[in-house]
This record gives C-alpha cells, sequence and structure tokens, in this order.
C-alpha cells in the first residue's frame, strides 16, 4: 500500500557528507517503491562557530528527482512549532528521523511531539549515533528528549543498539545492515586515477577517506606508516577529506615522523563526483579507527569493490569479516603496521571474492522492506 513519507534531515545544499548521502538515496529507493516521499530539510543545520569544517553548502545541483524542503531552523524553537504544525496537518503515515548528534534533540524531539499529535503518524528513527564519539555538556537529557518522541529505531551496528538499552527504552529497536552507497558512478580506471594524482602503477597505495576527527585515528595510521619505513618498506597513503580538527596539530606530526614524500595530501571536502577517483586509485582502504559505531565509509568501499583493513572497534568487524573482505586488527599503530604487510602479502586478489559475496547483503531494498514491516508493527500498537 502506497505511504505518505517525510524523511527529517539534511539533505541538498547541505554537503554531500554520510548523513546528507544517505537521506538522498533512501528518499529514492523509498520512491522506486511506489511511495509518497519528501525530504524535510534544514533552513539551518548548525550555527556557524559550531560547524568546524569550511562551509556546510555544496556547490552541485540538486537531485531533481527529489522533493526537498528547507524548513528546518535547529535552533529557533518557534520554527519547531511551526514545522510540527505544518507535520501535524500534513498527516503523513509516517516519519523517518536521523539522529547523529544530542545537538538536534531538542529541535527533532520537539517537531515529533507535535507532528504526532494528529494520532495518525508515526516515526522511526535511524539512529546513526545515541551516545557521541565527542562528549558535550548536555548529552543525555537531549538524546533523551528526542528518544521518547519516537516509536520505534533502526540502527546499522550492534554497538548502537546496546547503547539505546542504556535508555530503558519501551519502543522496539532492531538492526539492519548499512546499504551501499551505490549513487556515486562506477569505478574509476585505476591507471588512469593514479596518472591524475602523480601516482605510479607499482606504488603500494592505502586510502584514508572521509572527515578527519580524533576518534578516526589518523595519528595512528600515520604513525605505522613511519614504523614501515623505518624497516625499508615504502608505502603511499592518500588521506582525502577535510580536516575537522586542528591541521596543523597533524602537519607538525608529519613533519615529526619524516613521512612527507609518502603523502597525498588531499585535504578539502571531496565532491561526489571525485569520489570514485581517490578510491580507484587506491589496493586497500584503512579505518584506524580508535572508536566507532558503524562507518559510511564501508558501504563506499563495498561499492568500489575495494577491500579494507579495519580496527577491531565498533560494528567495524561485522561489517568487513577477517581474512574475506579485508583485515582487522587492533587500534595501536604496530598491529595497522602488520595488518598493512599481510595484506600485500596476500593481494587484493586474494580478498575480491569474498567481497564481492559479502557485497551482496547490503541493499537499499532491505532497508526500506524492514522500515515499512517495523511501521505496520507500531501501527497496530
Amino acid at each position: 500500500m502506497k505511504q505518505r513519507i517525510v524523511i527529517l534531515g539534511p539533505a541538498h545544499p547541505y554537503r554531500g557528507g554520510g548523513i546528507t548521502t544517505f537521506n538522498e538515496r533512501l528518499a529514492t529507493a523509498l520512491q522506486e517503491a511506489g511511495h509518497d516521499v519528501c525530504i524535510y530539510n534544514f533552513t539551518l543545520q548548525y550555527p556557524s562557530f559550531l560547524f568546524p569544517g569550511k562551509t556546510q553548502y555544496t556547490n552541485e545541483a540538486a537531485p531533481a528527482h527529489l522533493q526537498i524542503l528547507r524548513k528546518v531552523n535547529s535552533i529557533n524553537p518557534i520554527n519547531w512549532l511551526f514545522v510540527g504544525q505544518q507535520l501535524k496537518k500534513l498527516q503523513p503515515d509516517f516519519i523517518i528521523v536521523r539522529f547523529w548528534l544530542p545537538f538536534m534533540g531538542p529541535a527533532f524531539g520537539s517537531i515529533l511531539r507535535l507532528a504526532k499529535s494528529n494520532r495518525h503518524t508515526k516515526v522511526i528513527a535511524i539512529t546513526d549515533n545515541v551516545i557521541p564519539h565527542e562528549k558535550r555538556m548536555g548529552d543525555k537529557p537531549f538524546t533523551r528528549y528526542f528518544l521518547k518522541s519516537c516509536d520505534a529505531f533502526v540502527t546499522m551496528s550492534d554497538k548502537v543498539l546496546q547503547d539505546l538499552k542504556q535508555f530503558h527504552l519501551s519502543q522496539p529497536a532492531i538492526q539492519v545492515a548499512h546499504p551501499l552507497y551505490d549513487n556515486f558512478g562506477a569505478a574509476a580506471n585505476k591507471e588512469t586515477a593514479r596518472q591524475q594524482l602523480g601516482l605510479a602503477a607499482s606504488d603500494k597505495v592505502l586510502l584514508f577517506f572521509g572527515f578527519i576527527r580524533k576518534y578516526k585515528g589518523l595519528d595512528l595510521l600515520l604513525q605505522a606508516l613511519q614504523q614501515l619505513q623505518q624497516q625499508g618498506k615504502l608505502y603511499t597513503l592518500i588521506i582525502a577529506g577535510e580536516f575537522y580538527e586542528d591541521l596543523e596539530k597533524y602537519q607538525q606530526l608529519i613533519n615529526q615522523l619524516g613521512i612527507r614524500k609518502q603523502l597525498v595530501l588531499k585535504t578539502d571536502f571531496i565532491p561526489n563526483p571525485e569520489v570514485a577517483l581517490y578510491f580507484a586509485a587506491a589496493d586497500v582502504v584503512v579505518q584506524p579507527y580508535k572508536n566507532a559505531t558503524q562507518s559510511g565509509v564501508t558501504p563506499l568501499a563495498y561499492h568500489f569493490e575495494k577491500p579494507m583493513i579495519v580496527t577491531n572497534v565498533g560494528a567495524l568487524p561485522d561489517y568487513v569479516p577477517h581474512n574475506k573482505a579485508g583485515l582487522v586488527c587492533q587500534p595501536n599503530a604496530e598491529s595497522i603496521a602488520a595488518a598493512i604487510e599481510t595484506y600485500f602479502s596476500k593481494g587484493e586478489a586474494f580478498f575480491l571474492p569474498h567481497l564481492q559475496e559479502e557485497k551482496k547483503k547490503y541493499s537499499w531494498e532491505l532497508l526500506v522492506t524492514t522500515l515499512l514491516q517495523l511501521k505496520e508493527q507500531i501501527k497496530n500498537k
């Protein structure tokens, strides 16, 4: 049966980081399944002083096939009342809300309470994080306020599912695999990609991709690179992503380690049309995280069929079976260095068949089916 669905969360013109990309791809999948979908986007997502990057906005064209309405101001309670009343009158069958940061709790919690007061609309939250990587004052009350406004939860890692249980909720919560980011086009040619980046065909190339934050462990990977260099083993590391913390700290570390010549630094935001270039040029994607729930880099690597080296934190090892889709190591420089050596001794051809088989699990159709089934479950309560 056709459903009227609202996705509440960021979309174009906000830059295509994981959540924006996910929301737009989910809306597409729901439309393809025959449903009426619109995205309630932000007029203001973060105040400028709270945003760690250079800009929140993209210059890319909006997806023409999606209805994206800029409605929500994250810091204006009068706006929350207006948007909540509008959704109440719209009477969508259900709202899918993305929750990744406690800061959004007051705005989303207030909007959803009003929207649900029509006694028709149900709310399903896709929770990327419940307990944030970087803790701030107010996290728990803001999160609790949001969680109480929802009728059900979908997580994409067991870690987040367990974190939800700390709030002693009565609403149903289920886990589903993070679907592939398959909207970045086909993989580029490796030789061409390396030429564009000034890399040789014989180079052994690692890729660190995505926003650079402390918990992602780039410092561990840089230290691992130095350890390998001291053993006479040279690898090239592409760092592709914008710094969301102090760049100077990393520049100093790179100089201290003496590995600058082994690095390709592309530390601006990577626009969607260029993503394929960096994955094509690499032999392996390295995610040296110190802590994690799940990562949007993993489904990207699966899409481009690029094996991964990940640390044994959060859901990363669940998504990357050891010695199949890649290698799992400990979150320290020595273990990461050993995993890099192991990977190249085995070779990409060892991992590809396993990765291609594992890739089949991560479909948007499965997520859509899960959401619709969950909506029917809570409708009958």
